[in-house]
């Protein structure tokens, strides 16, 4: 189990996250969303270690992971917003590095880079410079990076960026399997609709506070709203959609 404990984070005196608490069961997929400067990305960034959080903890399966990050880490996967990759590598030799990383054996590393860049298609280019790629080739290498050692944890910031219609098909497919198999899962994402299909729960923040956090029916019954979508605006949304559409028409045949 993952555990975030009153997780707030501060640059200076403006709180990015503010006293966010939620927990990540075994097979569940807990979908984390909300507008631009919410805190999403910022919440990640602590799970990861990327930054140190001004307070609160987080704890999997009851062990503060500060106190050794480093297995903490080997139990994570991880699939950021941008994919930032060394251009100067290859699809494959970027998965190697990986893999040496995360201490797998050589022979079974091999074998699944291989295996992995083979079913997302990526065969062909696999030794080529990555900074040829494509963006949804690139992010079908850091998919493939995050479940190279079977991890645990998988933490997914925005993973269908780039991806053609088949690879998310099969991506989705992917999510719900591991689910089964009793991984834990953070799905952050702006993609509503991808959101509603796989995930069993959200979060919902605004400026950094958790605003609501059920499964995804219990929200639209409670505000006896259809979809996901309808929820996410009236909860999330800090301005009229519609009247800011309409300036910006405006603003256009000025």
């Amino acid at each position: 189990m993952l555990e975030v404990r009153h997780l707030t984070k501060r640059y200076q005196s403006i709180a990015a996250v503010d006293d966010v608490s939620f927990t990540i069961r075994p097979g569940q997929i807990l979908g984390y969303l909300g507008p631009n400067g919410s805190g999403k990305s910022t919440t990640v960034k602590a799970l990861t270690g990327l930054v140190e959080p001004t307070s609160g903890e987080i704890l999997f399966n009851g062990v503060d992971v500060r106190k050794d990050m480093v297995a903490f880490k080997h139990a994570l996967g991880y699939v950021p917003e941008e994919a930032h990759l060394y251009p100067h590598l290859t699809g494959r030799e970027y998965l190697q590095l990986t893999g040496r990383l995360r201490g797998m054996p050589a022979g079974l590393l091999e074998e699944k880079a291989d295996g992995f860049l083979r079913l997302f298609g990526l065969q062909e280019a696999r030794y080529s410079l990555i900074g040829s790629y494509s963006k949804g080739m690139r992010q079908k290498v850091l998919i493939s990076a995050a479940l190279l050692h079977n991890p645990d944890v998988l933490i997914f910031d925005e993973p269908f960026s780039g991806l053609d219609v088949t690879a998310a098909e099969v991506f989705k497919l992917v999510l719900r399997s591991l689910a089964s198999e009793g991984k834990l899962i953070l799905y952050s994402s702006h993609v509503l609709e991808v959101v509603e299909k796989v995930c069993s729960e959200v979060v919902i923040l605004r400026k950094g506070k958790v605003v609501a956090q059920d499964t995804i029916t219990k929200l639209r019954d409670l505000l006896t709203l259809p979809s996901l979508e309808d929820v996410f605006r009236q909860l999330a949304e800090q301005d009229d959609s519609e009247q800011i559409a309409g300036e910006m028409i405006s603003l256009m045949r000025a």
